[in-house]
């Protein structure tokens, strides 16, 4: 069973198509119209070993709000879809990420429960031209539409561009660790609800 899925999106203000392979390779091609952004989510493919293509245009004439977040929404629905009813997962998983001086905490759980915890700080507005406020938005839309919990701490740091992508490289591990299959739950969802909804 394959577990890709294809979400388009389309709104007064983006249009966005992505495709993901959770069982990729981490394979991308990203074009959200936000060079940071692309970069942060060809780091999400390679790390997680996902398979993404996603195309955005975005009112980028009024600011990257818009984008950013309906970025992670379309996302987050193409990972829920791309799992399915989640049997054979691991479900949990959780890393610690270091990039030079910068150390992020992530944990994910594959629960069906949306909520984020976002426990980031930067010293300055922006990274690039992508506003910093931006990323817990990201992250926020993601997490709510792929069904997920997710913790994401910075424990410390100081090159804001390291932080953030500490935050985006550190999701890509934990998730591919939570929806790695666990040949010892074949058949099985890893709740003793019998369901992640």
């Amino acid at each position: 069973m394959k577990r890709q899925a294809t979400i388009a999106r389309r709104t007064k203000e983006t249009q966005i198509t992505a495709t993901v392979d959770l069982d990729g390779t981490g394979v991308s091609e990203i074009t959200t119209g936000i060079g940071f952004l692309d970069h942060m989510l060809e780091q999400l493919a390679r790390h997680g070993l996902f398979d993404i293509k996603l195309e955005a245009k975005g009112d980028l004439h009024i600011d990257f709000h818009h984008t950013t977040e309906d970025v992670g929404i379309v996302l987050g629905q193409a990972v829920a879809k791309a799992l399915g009813d989640k049997q054979g997962i691991a479900r949990y998983a959780d890393v610690h990420l270091p990039m030079d001086e910068a150390l992020t905490r992530v944990a994910v759980d594959v629960s069906g429960r949306p909520y984020l915890i976002w426990k980031v700080a930067f010293s300055k507005p922006k990274v690039g031209d992508m506003d910093t406020e931006l990323f817990r938005e990201w992250f926020q839309a993601f997490a709510q539409n792929a069904g997920i919990t997710l913790h994401v701490e910075s424990l410390y740091g100081e090159n804001n561009h390291h932080i953030a992508e500490t935050c985006y490289k550190g999701l890509a591990r934990a998730l591919r660790g939570a929806v790695a299959l666990d040949p010892r739950q074949v058949g099985r969802v890893p709740s003793t609800k019998g369901m992640l909804a």
